[in-house]
């Protein structure tokens, strides 16, 4: 009898922490006896099809690097019910009916409206985003990262500034929330 297969997928921005967060949904689902299935470049991965089958071997000795294993993109395509329909058949044509989706605002809206087109697919949702902007959550995957980086950043070049006697501004990530910015000052 194979194994039930759950798809994995990184979609929008990338943010550090993504990969511990792939590989850590790559052991469970291997403990627990599915079949964890690698989707490539995000909700684009889902509509070409572009799947690659995970295993242990396959996330070891990836949690130092950034970025994300998978890649991660946004997907105009997804947005588009022809688009998430051919995303569809893709999973069930490769029997996955279950999947976890990593990213930020954009990646969970995209798997909400998924989902109420779908109802028959099971989605969870990890939270992914420097910009820490979704609700439910104190703080999402890669947003205390960011927050160190720039607040070193920001040390280093204050350091610089005083030396020089001159000012500089500092513009950071973080979208609209602006709990990236504040929490860097």
């Amino acid at each position: 009898m194979s194994r039930p297969r759950i798809g994995i997928l990184c979609s929008g921005g990338d943010s550090p922490g993504m990969n511990a967060a792939i590989r850590a949904c790559v052991r469970m689902a291997l403990y627990l006896g599915y079949q964890p299935v690698g989707v490539r470049r995000g909700y684009n991965g889902l509509i070409e099809g572009d799947f690659v089958d995970l295993t242990a071997n396959s996330v070891s000795g990836i949690i130092e690097r950034g970025g994300t294993i998978l890649r991660a993109g946004r997907s105009p395509a997804f947005q588009t019910p022809e688009g998430r329909q051919k995303a569809y058949e893709n999973l069930q044509r490769h029997d996955i009916h279950r999947l976890i989706v990593i990213g930020g605002d954009g990646t969970s809206r995209g798997a909400h409206t998924f989902l109420s087109e779908y109802p028959d697919m099971q989605i969870l949702g990890l939270p992914g985003t420097i910009d820490n902007d979704l609700v439910g959550t104190d703080y999402t995957i890669g947003f205390d990262t960011a927050v160190n980086i720039a607040v070193e950043a920001i040390d280093r070049l204050r350091d610089t500034a005083a030396a020089m006697g001159r000012l500089f501004l500092v513009e950071v990530m973080g979208r609209d929330s602006g709990l990236l910015r504040f929490l860097a000052a």
